[in-house]
């Protein structure tokens, strides 16, 4: 492929701990066979909660089914996404997301279960004009911007047309009033060109260019390395028309978050085994998936929902799924089970609280090891909650279990059960504690500092 498409220089993926691709690249003459069994030696301890300096040395190995020519390169670059391995051993190297979701699919095989996890994640994002952020002892600030926001109405843009979408109604009015149709568009046609199956592109939700598109469903690695390639494709394509794209789950207050909806099903021998007589059309093996997804939900948001931000969108009100139950309708339910098509190889589960600031094979491999477990141990889901649950009774309400409110809440229910991430050894303590040591310094660096909001309630108390 290299030699056919002429490419000049080699580009060596990974992803790190938490979720960002990282890169280094060689003159395609350093690309031989050999590279896919020798690897590509380079430097781990400057990498986010990998190796320390007296032990850094580490092997990319190339995943060949990977490759892609990068689009955004000026030279012809042709692309590889790595596992991460030991030097010596080449044993995979225990804190590589990428190596934790192949030990997933592994640990999968080895219950003779099922033999495929299929994922469908559906990522939301923001394209902005404009961001600008600070932080420092005596003051803190951000601001984000957007043509098409509802806080432009009056602005002097000579002239103002006075398309604006208002608050929460983004979803999903046609031009003039969607501004980015083509830039989806193109966005949609750069991931197809790198073997992404798109099924949709629309205006999301919220004012000032919240977006979602969709790509095909694929199993639990594919479907994560297209999550890396989709992040790449929306950011380098805003970039190339002077915007920004933002996958946090809450850049705006008062309006709709960005979410990570992700659909999931068992398949064996090619057969669908979500499919049956249950509720909602479902089987018995599937409502068992359900019930240990609800049982392991508020250990999954430090995995699925890994910012302090993330738990800014995850409040009642705004389409957030914070409620743990299932529904075959109810989208404030933390399960849904869609019902567009009576297809068995359509029946799955959608689980609604992950969002697009997860790492995709770690979240990925973490819901699948919850659903297993319910599997496994017949976990039952309980009744479904088919009512609205906003307009449920108090007393009614208080039955149903919430997510986390925070990512220190999120940690600490980490930290009480972890045991279903260990089978097989798919995660690690060692991985798990690096995670819950990283993620409470964030926690804690948001905790305590000064709100500017803080300074509007207190300032004269």
């Amino acid at each position: 492929m290299a030699k056919k498409q002429g490419a000049k220089m080699v580009d060596i993926k990974f992803v790190d701990t938490f979720g960002t691709w990282q890169h280094f690249s060689v003159p395609v003459r350093e690309f031989t066979e050999e590279v896919f069994v020798e690897g590509l030696g380079f430097d781990g301890s400057s990498i986010r909660g990998w190796k320390s300096i007296e032990a850094s040395d580490m092997l990319a190995m190339p995943d060949p089914n990977t490759a892609f020519m990068d689009p955004f390169c000026s030279v012809p670059t042709l692309s590889l996404t790595c596992t991460i391995a030991e030097t010596g051993t080449k044993q995979a190297y225990n804190r590589d997301p990428r190596g934790i979701a192949q030990r997933a699919e592994k640990h999968l095989q080895s219950t003779g279960l099922a033999d495929t996890a299929v994922f469908g994640p559906e990522a939301e994002f923001f394209i902005f004009d404009n961001v600008q952020y600070d932080h420092k002892a005596n003051g803190t600030f951000y601001s984000v911007d957007s043509e098409e926001a509802v806080w432009n109405t009056g602005r002097d843009e000579m002239p103002n047309l006075g398309y604006k979408i208002r608050h929460k109604e983004g979803y999903f009015p046609v031009a003039p009033t969607d501004t980015q149709q083509d830039i989806r568009t193109e966005m949609c046609l750069v991931m197809e060109s790198l073997g992404l199956k798109i099924e949709r592109q629309h205006h999301e939700v919220a004012t000032a260019g919240q977006a979602e598109i969709d790509y095909r469903f694929d199993t639990l690695i594919k479907a994560a390395d297209a999550m890396m390639v989709y992040k790449y494709v929306i950011k380098n394509v805003a970039k190339r028309h002077g915007k920004t794209v933002t996958l946090m789950p809450k850049p705006l207050f008062g309006d709709n978050g960005s979410g990570m909806h992700t659909h999931q099903s068992l398949w064996k021998k090619g057969k669908p085994l979500f499919a049956g007589n249950e509720y909602a059309g479902l089987s018995q093996m599937a409502l068992y998936y359900i019930g240990g997804i609800l049982k392991h939900a508020k250990a999954l948001c430090a995995i699925c929902n890994p910012t302090t931000n993330s738990y800014k969108r995850l409040v009642p009100g705004y389409e957030a799924p914070v409620n743990l139950a299932y529904s075959s309708r109810n989208r404030s339910a933390a399960i849904r089970i869609p019902t567009y098509s009576e297809n068995p190889k359509a029946k799955r589960i959608e689980y609604r609280p992950p969002d697009p600031s997860a790492n995709p094979y770690l979240a990925f491999a973490a819901m699948l090891m919850a659903g297993l477990d319910g599997v496994q141990n017949k976990i039952e889901p309980g009744e479904p909650l088919d009512k609205n649950i906003y307009e449920l009774p108090p007393e009614e309400l208080k039955k149903v279990p919430n997510v986390p409110g925070s990512l220190g809440e999120a940690l600490d229910c980490l930290e009480k059960d972890h045991d279903f991430l260990l089978k097989g050894d798919v995660f690690s303590m060692d991985f798990l504690d690096m995670w819950v040591s990283a993620k409470r310094k964030e926690h804690d660096a948001l905790r305590l500092r000064p709100h500017p909001y803080e300074f509007c309630l207190y300032y004269d108390v």
